[in-house]
């Protein structure tokens, strides 16, 4: 099992960013049965953020309010948040005093229902050394803030220079079958040699991968995705190819195509020349949230050979982010 601040973790953990950052957020009920479903299937490691939402309703008032009906999960639960943005915008603020004011605002929310095990910058700001940042983040654990730092979006020089400072916990990257990059720019092969753990956001393509979005007009209306150039017409209908390929793979295996994409990343997990990876799918419904839950044997290397040849083969268009 893979740990985190010496705690044994789930091989798959929870992403909570689609309960807050969707045009309208999942009421209570639904957020609590998905949850506590979750945790009960050995997903532990949950994963979200003080910029997935409003000020008002984000992911840490989606924790506060089940932390409060369920105080028995505060211990089991290792809990991961994003901030460090300027309030209310997606733009990183590494100065001490925002980065501060970012911590007590987590804080303040959770309002001790749960402590906060793991803080990171979403995006690190370029104005400040990730030396400067990370010793502002360290200086914080010291006094007793929170236990430990995670790294979001770097490359392999940034976590060596930051894991110098004080140790990392975590690097969040994405990764994903149609997403692989850090498989090749050095990020995987750092954690691996530093014994950090991955912690892979998207691993399920933002939904693409599922299989269950054939075309951009099936996203709702005000969704994020319409921005991301993945997923304008020309090129989802060019991508669509790689993801009718899973899905017909998945239907030889017998799995769901999410199945297919969670079990490779937790295949990838298991080889001794990569480091601990930890997928965090998002689910906001008890039956998403088993489906990428179930327990499957990690494929074979026959298997991984296939999947490796189809991402070779593939020509995904499109950048993950505008711009």
């Amino acid at each position: 099992m893979p740990t985190l601040l010496e705690k044994e973790v789930g091989p798959t953990g929870y992403g909570l960013m689609g309960f807050t950052w969707r045009p309208q957020p999942v009421p209570e009920p639904q957020y609590i049965e998905a949850m506590n479903t979750a945790l009960s299937l050995g997903a532990n490691f949950w994963n979200g953020g003080e910029l997935y939402g409003p000020p008002e309703h984000n992911s840490l008032h989606i924790l506060r309010n089940y932390f409060a009906k369920h105080p028995e999960a505060a211990d089991k639960v290792v809990l991961s948040i994003k901030g460090g943005l300027k309030p209310g915008q997606l733009v990183p603020d590494g100065s001490e005093e925002n980065l501060r004011r970012s911590v007590e605002e987590c804080l303040k929310v959770l309002d001790g229902t749960k402590e906060l095990d793991i803080f990171e910058c979403a995006r690190l700001d370029p104005k400040y050394s990730v030396e400067e940042t990370i010793g502002h983040l360290a200086a914080m654990v010291k006094e007793g803030k929170f236990k430990g730092i995670s790294l979001s979006e770097v490359d392999a020089e940034t976590i060596r220079r930051a894991h110098k400072v004080h140790p990392i916990v975590a690097v969040e990257v994405e990764l994903s079958l149609w997403s692989p990059d850090i498989l090749e720019n050095g990020v995987a092969a750092t954690c691996a040699e530093l014994g950090i753990p991955v912690v892979a956001y998207s691993p399920l393509g933002r939904g693409a991968l599922t299989g269950k979005i054939t075309k951009p007009s099936d996203i709702p209306q005000g969704d994020i995705r319409h921005h991301l150039p993945r997923f304008q017409e020309d090129a989802f209908a060019a991508n669509q190819k790689f993801i009718d390929g899973i899905v017909s793979l998945a239907q030889r295996k017998g799995m769901t195509a999410a199945q297919v994409a969670l079990n490779w990343i937790r295949t990838l997990s298991n080889d001794s020349n990569m480091p601990t990876i930890i997928p965090i799918p998002g689910a906001t419904t008890n039956e998403r949230v088993t489906e990428n839950l179930r327990t499957l044997p990690l494929f074979s290397a026959e298997e991984m050979k296939e999947l490796d040849e189809m991402i070779k083969a593939s020509k995904i268009v499109g950048g993950r982010y505008p711009g």
